[in-house]
């Protein structure tokens, strides 16, 4: 991306758009520096239903809320096996392809869909799922970084297939007057309000319940102005229509038009990675606001940025 907007293009980045904190803030820099539009593809920013919801949520009418929890349970999703190393396919640039990751033997188990399972490329289902799911949490609840963060979980569902990333995770994120809770789980459909993925808002007179599928509000009986919203279901494409903002946006070059910028894109990839931060390091996690780092100064050091082999360097700007 940084190279792409140096070079005067604009940009369509997909997420995460880093693999490390570091990463995020030197894409935002790039942006400021070469003013180009760069959309983050976190598409559901884009879709009218996501949109409708998050407008019930800061209207009020849900009360005082105090939780947002966000659930990921993908029974779909599986590691591969443990196979031996072998010699790349063919047509395959392996060294291309790792990038400024370690230099290792190739093996199919650590490659296409499954290097999300390896911290080398990725982070696992909280920075895959989670930058859209989480996205809607902070996004909803106009949240900044988070004070701090605690995260429990391990390779429980699969602990014989090649991964190293947490196929079960629940992190706490710790925010001023509510908190945040992140829970996932590979090989599990049967998640919160029977959905395999969701976001709810657990207000003093409703919960309102998102998800790809609709919304809906469910009342709290105990309180004097409960509030209750049928399901809505979508009406239209997200990545279509992220797409077209996009494209509109390049047109008409009015940046603040788009509905995921690169600073909106960096802003929740650093979150999702301050969760995986705090399961890697088993601490809580507490972040300094003002010097925008962690007050350990062994977790800067160790994870703010991700290690660049094969002559990579993080472009300066």
């Amino acid at each position: 991306m940084i190279d792409a907007v140096r070079a005067g293009k604009d940009v369509y980045v997909e997420k995460p758009v880093g693999n490390s904190i570091e990463e995020c803030r030197a894409m935002v820099a790039a942006q400021e520096k070469y003013n180009k539009v760069v959309q983050a593809g976190q598409w559901q920013r884009s879709q009218q239903h996501f949109r409708d919801a998050i407008a019930l949520v800061h209207s009020g009418q849900l009360g005082n809320i105090r939780t947002v929890k966000v659930n990921c349970y993908q029974g779909w999703m599986k590691p591969a096996p443990v196979v031996a190393d072998s010699a790349p396919p063919p047509g395959v640039d392996y060294k291309m392809w790792l990038g400024p990751a370690k230099t290792r033997p190739f093996n199919s188990s650590r490659f296409h869909f499954n290097f999300r399972w390896f911290w080398d490329y990725a982070g696992g289902l909280m920075t895959d799922w989670g930058v859209h799911l989480m996205d809607y949490a902070i996004f909803g609840m106009n949240a900044p970084v988070p004070k701090t963060v605690s995260a429990l979980g391990g390779r429980f569902a699969y602990p014989d297939l090649y991964q190293e990333t947490p196929d079960t995770l629940t992190a706490l994120y710790e925010f001023d007057g509510f908190n945040i809770v992140w829970d996932h789980a590979m090989g599990i459909d049967n998640g919160n309000y029977g959905k395999d993925h969701s976001i709810a808002f657990i207000g003093n007179n409703g919960t309102l319940e998102l998800d790809r599928g609709g919304w809906q509000v469910i009342e709290e009986k105990r309180s004097e102005k409960k509030v209750s919203v049928p399901r809505k279901t979508p009406t239209d494409n997200g990545l279509d229509k992220h797409m077209e903002n996009f494209v509109s946006v390049i047109r008409s070059r009015k940046l603040a038009d788009l509905n995921c910028s690169i600073q909106t894109g960096a802003h929740i990839a650093t979150v999702c990675q301050m969760g995986n931060i705090a399961f890697r390091s088993q601490e809580k996690v507490t972040w300094d606001k003002a010097g925008g780092k962690f007050t350990n100064s062994q977790l800067n050091k160790q994870y703010m940025m991700a290690p660049y082999h094969n002559g990579y360097k993080l472009p300066k700007l």
